[in-house]
């Protein structure tokens, strides 16, 4: 193997081992407009049949940079109290990809005329594949430190909202679970210094958003985020968006340790919505290497019969 290929190869591990901490649950800037993949108890908050795409680039021009897709679709059972939802992810990063689905119950509780309370149970399936012969010439000493590892998870979460606020808390992955047994040196020239079991950690989530009446033709929505993770800082993310006369999002946030990050979102229907993200300037050493990050998303709600949506949906 060349010298190149080797300062390559490890530099793709590192970035695998360092980001399979801070992203193992996949992040999204444009979260608070689809939050399913987060918080089960999401489930049917549409009053529709709701499906969303939603495609990430993160680092733009940095080889091995994170690539995620995600597709979901949820709905409240028409007469009764109960939702159902399906989110499938697809995540990859440098050698490593990561395939999921998660499928989700809502059971809501009225709690006032305008509010409801959502418990969320939510059970999935993960596939961690890595591939440390890609682009390495199929090195036979790395091939028997491939990984393939199918398992299954179990998540929870609560919500309280209405149709201009939420709150909410989630476990969508309960259960901790090692992901393979490799031995990666950390460092190429002290091949002792060797990094422990992948495993993929249990994450909380608490996010809130309020929709503030400025004018009849403004509106302005804060959202905050707080995921936290064993052993590593708690993160927060700090949105602000306003909506100009029901038609259009401009938002701005800030993901602590992460970015500054722009959104632009169309709601060219109460069913119809088109949004777009680019986290303009990221705040770590990664900077100098990327050209931010790009998210595109598109919602669309399906009318049951008896709910026919007439206003845009604030989250």
């Amino acid at each position: 193997m060349k010298i190149k290929t080797i300062f390559i190869f490890f530099g793709v591990i590192l970035l695998a081992v360092t980001t399979a901490r801070s992203q193992q649950q996949v992040m999204f800037t444009q979260y608070m407009f689809n939050q399913l993949a987060l918080n089960p108890a999401y489930a049917g908050i549409h009053k529709g049949i709701s499906t969303s795409i939603l495609a990430r680039h993160q680092w733009a021009g940095f080889e091995g940079a994170p690539r995620t897709q995600t597709f979901s679709i949820h709905s409240p059972i028409e007469y009764r109290s109960i939702a159902l939802g399906a989110v499938l992810i697809r995540d990859q990063i440098g050698i490593t990809d990561q395939f999921g689905a998660n499928f989700s119950y809502a059971y809501r509780i009225k709690v006032s005329k305008r509010s409801q309370l959502s418990f969320g149970l939510q059970a999935s399936f993960h596939q961690y594949k890595t591939d440390f012969t890609e682009n390495m010439n199929n090195d036979p000493n790395l091939a028997s430190q491939n990984i393939n590892d199918l398992s299954p998870n179990a998540g929870a979460g609560v919500m309280w909202h209405s149709d201009k606020f939420y709150v909410g808390f989630s476990v969508p992955q309960l259960f901790n679970h090692s992901v393979g047994d490799f031995e990666i040196p950390v460092d190429p020239n002290n091949p002792e210094n060797i990094d422990p079991d992948s495993e993929l950690i249990r994450h909380y989530f608490i996010a809130a958003g309020y929709v503030f009446e400025l004018n009849r033709h403004l509106k302005f929505k804060p959202n905050l985020l707080f995921k936290g993770v064993q052993g590593s800082p708690v993160q927060v993310d700090i949105n602000t968006n306003f909506l100009i006369n029901d038609l259009v999002w401009l938002g701005l946030s800030y993901r602590s340790m992460d970015s500054f990050d722009a959104l632009f979102q169309l709601q060219l229907s109460p069913q119809f919505q088109l949004g777009y993200s680019y986290d303009f300037y990221t705040t770590t050493d990664l900077s100098r290497v990327n050209n931010g990050s790009h998210e595109i998303m598109l919602n669309y709600v399906f009318n049951i019969k008896s709910n026919k949506i007439v206003t845009p949906r604030y989250f």
